[in-house]
């Protein structure tokens, strides 16, 4: 990480289809070697899914999913006196967002279903009904940090 300036952030397009800035930083962590369209065609397809299960705006589908994903606390390591603590943090609501993807794109690869639009609808729908193992990876997170409280005073 540099220590002479921030790394400016980069300007992104909204998505063609819905117009929404948070559809378009998914598809690019869905994509894999620069290939955007066949991103496109996970995420529209797997709207189109969620679209005909849960018969909802697959927009508000999708938003609701990532903010039961999302944590509100982790814990980051802190070394004190030749200790090393799990000292729990607020995250940040950037990080709050890129963590909701990364976790959502995680638990949908690790799906059985034979298609990504298959596995990624299902834990879409899953996510937004606060189950499936992306919201469980951010309820362990929030238990690991409510089992470190002790040590929030370490917080810097």
């Amino acid at each position: 990480m540099s220590r002479r300036h921030k790394a400016e952030k980069r300007e992104i397009n909204p998505d063609p289809k819905f117009g929404d800035l948070v559809v378009t930083k998914f598809m690019n962590a869905i994509m894999l070697d620069g290939k955007k369209s066949v991103a496109e065609n996970i995420v529209y397809g797997a709207f189109d899914v969620v679209q005909g299960k849960a018969k909802q705006e697959p927009l508000t589908v999708f938003h609701s999913a990532l903010e039961n994903i999302a944590p509100h606390v982790e814990v980051r390591s802190r070394r004190v006196g030749g200790a090393t603590y799990q000292v729990p943090v607020d995250v940040r609501p950037e990080r709050r967002q890129a963590l909701a993807i990364r976790w959502l794109i995680a638990a949908a690869r690790k799906r059985n279903e034979t298609t990504m639009v298959d596995r990624l609808s299902g834990e879409l729908l899953d996510a937004s009904n606060n189950r499936g193992s992306a919201v469980k990876k951010r309820e362990d997170t929030h238990k690991m940090a409510d089992a470190n409280r002790a040590f929030s005073h370490y917080r810097w």
